[in-house]
């Protein structure tokens, strides 16, 4: 965008005047341009503290229901939250494991449930059916050392 043109005045005082104004408004724009960074830099602590709450709460359902749990955290979210890792345990051989989220090819705005039945075990994987996985919990570290997805 072209910066705009403000014709100068002939006389000195209004010449004076429009180049304070012009000043006034540019320090203006500057005080205002750091007034929205601080409450952009606010909201976004704001919406990472809301993930964690959410994904703690989803993990506290989880673990009380036993179940997938409907609405979940989104993978954006959980990552954003600072959980970024999904602990799974196989439902055949009962193998756990844990899977990257921020490392999936999933969309981000995949909810962590849907994840259910996309996820397998690779340790059953050589027999005639591949057992799905389940949902334990959301973590912000791995448990295991091997990553199944």
């Amino acid at each position: 965008m072209a910066p705009k043109y403000h014709p100068t005045p002939l006389s000195g005082g209004d010449r004076k005047a429009l180049n304070k104004e012009l000043g006034k408004a540019r320090a203006m724009a500057k005080i205002l341009a750091s007034q929205s960074a601080e409450m952009r830099a606010k909201g976004e602590a704001l919406i990472q503290q809301a993930n964690k709450l959410l994904c703690e709460s989803w993990n506290e359902r989880m673990w009380s229901d036993g179940e997938p749990i409907d609405p979940s955290p989104t993978i954006d979210e959980a990552v954003n939250g600072g959980f970024p890792w999904l602990q799974i345990r196989c439902a055949r051989c009962k193998t756990p494991g844990d899977v990257d989220l921020a490392a999936m090819k999933h969309p981000p705005t995949t909810f962590v449930h849907d994840l259910a039945s996309r996820l397998r075990c690779r340790k059953c994987a050589r027999g005639a059916r591949r057992a799905a996985a389940t949902l334990l919990q959301l973590a912000w570290q791995p448990r295991h050392s091997r990553t199944e997805a």
